[in-house]
Formats: C-alpha cells, structure tokens, sequence
C-alpha cells in the first residue's frame, strides 16, 4: 500500500471536515479461545505483538484501507479523502509504465495493455502557471511525457465534457416537464452530481432525503471512462488501461464505485486517477522539468481517420467547473421558453462561492431560477434550505472545492503565491480559452446519435447515466459524540 500523495495539501481547503475516529483501526486482532482475551506488547519501532500465554508473540498486521472500503464506510468524508489507496496512485502509475516496458522488450506484445491517457483542463492549467507555460503548449509536452512512458493514445476530455452537458441539459427539461405535469417536490431542483466530493457527502450524510434531487447523469471522467472501454476498445485488440488526470483527489473515489465496475468481466471505467500533485511529484522523481520535455499531439481514435491534432484546449461556457449552471440554464430557456440568448448574470449573495441567476417571463414572474454552490460550508446552508422547503431553485450547480474545480484539492500550489492569487489566476487563463460549443458541435451530435441511438437502439440510461445509494450511519461507541 502507498499514500495517496506524498505531497497531500490541504491549505487550501478552508472548510475541510476532519476523519471521524470511527475509521481509525489501526490494528487487527484475530479472535482467539482464550479466556483472559489477547494482550497487546508495542515495541520501539512501533510495531504491535499479540502475546498469548505459552506461545511465541505474534506480530499483528496493520490494516489497510481502500478507497472501496471507504465509499461503503458510514463515517468521514472529505473535499480530499487522506486514505491509503491501492492502485491509485503514482506508484502504482508508474508500475504499469514499466511492466509494459519490460514485456516489450522481451517480445510479449501481446501480453501488454493499451494504454490511454485522458487529460482534464484544469490540472492542465495548474500545470501550466507551475512551469510557466502556455496552456496549449503544457498539454503538448504533458502528451510528450505520457507518451514517452508508454502511453500510446493521449486524449482530451472535451468529448466527454460536451456529451455531460448536453445529457445533463435533456435531462433537467424532461424533470422540469415532469414536476410541472406531476407537481412532484422530489423532482427539482435537480443537483448536479459532477463532484464525487459532493456526491459522497450526500450519499452518507443526508441520504434518502437528497439522493433523489441528484442529476443521475455521469460526469464526464466517467463517461469518458464509458467511451473508451466501450467504443474505442472495439477498435484495438489489447486490452485497454484507461488513466485520467484529475484536479482532486475525490475522483479517484469515484473512479473506484461499483456502478463505475463492468459486473461481467469486472473491468473499470477508469483504471487509475492521477492528480496535478502527483505529476508533479512523478516529475521530481525523474529529475525531469516539464519545460524540457519534447511536445507531442492529442489523438482523436473516435473519429473514422484516428486522425492525431496539435492540442488545442477548449473550456465551456459558464464555470470552470464545466460550466453546467450557465449551458443547461441557456438550453431550458430556449427549449421551455422561446427565450434565444438569454441574459446570464449571476448575482453573489453571502460570498463569491454562492451565486444565483434568474430567467423572467413576459409578466416579470420568475420563470427559471439556477443557483452555483461552491464549498461545504454553502452545501449545508443549501440542504438546509432544502429541508426548510426554502428553496425555489430549478437546479443548483454544486461543487464541494471552494471556487470549484479550479481550485481542486490536487492542484498544484507554488510556493509563491496565495490560493486566491493562484484561484484567479487560473480562472484568468479558463477565461481566455476558446468556447467549445457543444450545442453547436456537429462532431459531437452525430456521435452521440451513432453511439446510443445506433444499432442497439437507445442506450444512453445504460451509458450516460447512473445512480445512488444512502449508506445508513452506523453507531458505534467510537462515534459517540460526549
């Protein structure tokens, strides 16, 4: 077992909730017959003995917590879960770079796996200010690096991104259609469910009371991990590892739930999650300066000609956490109210992390009413709402980070500059990216078509979509609160 990050930070995470002591054991003890019970001798390095009467100590193992232990757990959650992870880490990354060497150079091809990399903007950009690079240019060289460890596509997630939104944008106008037809109170607001941050807090904390405002469309890490192993597979013959980098720690917790898990072959979405941080520490390891490293090109293996392109980012209108408050609020206003091109201006009310943002109809009654919540401390006030029947929110964009996802807790911080520097900064070089317009996308549109409304007819529930489950808590004496 290996630490999630060598480099764990949490300095920029003003609202982050401490472990419980409930998920601290940190021993095993096997049951025995005695009738006196088992006595626990700590040596000087540490390390914990059994001593049993008559019998020669016996060293006790340590456990080992993984991050499926910790999704089925009843008790902390975090905006960056500090557990020990197995196979989600550098480490584990790099073993897999080198094994495939190593069976390369012996001749077993075919015993290797495909290897692809998808790429997400933000840990891009934190790259970027880190190295003082363009952003284009550190996606160019971070595809170079990959490459040169192994990887044989390197991808970016904007087709992933697009497909989100535009499921995400069907899905609200079909739940808003619903409550108004059905009057139903457990239909909207519809809550986003991008953040696997969030998404956990709901799960464990508020459960069956939330879990049915929550959009059941994938994020995109997920549903890139759903293109890859389901459309892109067909076209290679080894089997494929898909790695993705992420900017927080979270999304390694979501890349390992069991809705995310072929029940079949037992095969991932998403193989391993590697952060911002991580690379870094991964760069340092190697002695290696990004700046240094020959740049190299995206591939493209979903369209017919696998054609490779010089990497061009592209955020999405709205947020830099993709944007889904200001693109779903564009697309209902049109399609439930003829409104082309509507006005959006977000309006901060307590601070900059709460935002809300209004259509009104022709008789100035409001129409559509979107809200961006970021950080927990405006999650609760949120849910609190929620229970009070206090909210008049259509959909609420909800992202556990404070600022988002450009402020993830794997993000790259320099020394030399203060979160806020660094947040505005980043929002800064999102801002100035061109705008990939999905709805415009004629790419995009036709695959969405070829791939889940094709020849196995409409699969986008299997695909685009998952659910939810409340853990129930459970009291034991270390969860006592005195």
């Amino acid at each position: 077992m290996a630490r999630i990050s060598g480099a764990l930070q949490l300095t920029n995470l003003n609202d982050f909730i401490t472990p419980s002591q409930e998920c601290i054991k940190p021993i095993i003890i096997e049951k025995s017959c005695t009738k006196t019970g088992s006595k626990i001798s700590i040596q000087e390095d540490g390390t914990y003995y059994q001593v049993e009467d008559l019998t020669i100590p016996q060293k006790l193992q340590k456990v080992e917590i993984a991050l499926s232990d910790c999704l089925a757990c009843s008790g902390c959650i975090t905006s960056a879960e500090s557990v020990l992870v197995d196979q989600q880490n550098q480490e584990e990354l790099s073993k897999v770079f080198r094994e495939k060497k190593i069976l390369q150079k012996e001749g077993r091809v075919s015993e290797t796996r495909f290897i692809i990399v998808s790429l997400s903007v933000q840990p891009v950009l934190s790259l970027a200010v880190k190295y003082n690079l363009e952003p284009n240019d550190c996606a160019a060289r971070l595809a170079g690096y990959f490459k040169h460890l192994g990887a044989d596509m390197v991808v970016d997630m904007t087709i992933a991104e697009d497909l989100a939104l535009l499921e995400s944008q069907k899905e609200f106008v079909e739940r808003y259609s619903s409550a108004e037809i059905s009057g139903s109170k457990n239909l909207l607001p519809m809550l986003s469910s991008s953040c696997p941050g969030w998404v956990c807090y709901a799960e464990k904390t508020h459960g069956s009371f939330i879990l049915p405002y929550l959009s059941s469309t994938k994020s995109p890490q997920q549903i890139m991990g759903s293109i890859i192993k389901r459309f892109v597979q067909k076209l290679v013959s080894l089997p494929i590892y898909h790695v993705t980098l992420m900017p927080c720690y979270d999304k390694k917790l979501e890349a390992v739930r069991e809705d995310f898990i072929n029940k079949e072959n037992k095969i991932k979405d998403v193989d391993c999650v590697i952060t911002a941080i991580e690379l870094e520490q991964m760069f340092l390891d190697g002695n290696i300066s990004l700046n240094e490293v020959p740049p190299s090109t995206f591939n493209q293996p979903w369209n017919s000609e696998n054609q490779e392109i010089t990497p061009c980012l592209k955020r999405q209108m709205g947020s830099g956490s993709g944007g889904f408050a200001h693109n779903i609020f564009k697309f209902a206003a049109e399609v439930l109210f003829q409104v082309e091109n509507p006005l959006i201006e977000f309006k901060c009310l307590r601070n900059p992390d709460f935002k809300e943002l209004t259509l009104l109809d022709k008789n100035d009654k409001v129409a559509l009413k979107f809200a961006i919540v970021n950080g927990f401390t405006n999650i609760q006030n949120l849910v609190r709402k929620l229970k009070r029947g206090k909210s008049d929110y259509h959909y609420v964009e909800v992202m556990a980070c404070p600022s988002g996802c450009l402020n993830g807790g794997a993000m790259v911080h320099p020394q030399n500059r203060t979160v806020k520097d660094l947040t505005t900064v980043l929002e800064d070089l999102y801002t100035n990216l061109p705008i990939q317009n999905q709805n415009e996308s004629k790419t995009v549109k036709s695959l969405y078509q070829q791939w889940f409304k094709g020849e196995e007819g409409d699969i986008t529930k299997n695909i685009l979509h998952t659910g939810y489950h409340e853990i129930e808590k459970v009291n034991v004496s270390l969860n006592i609160k005195w």
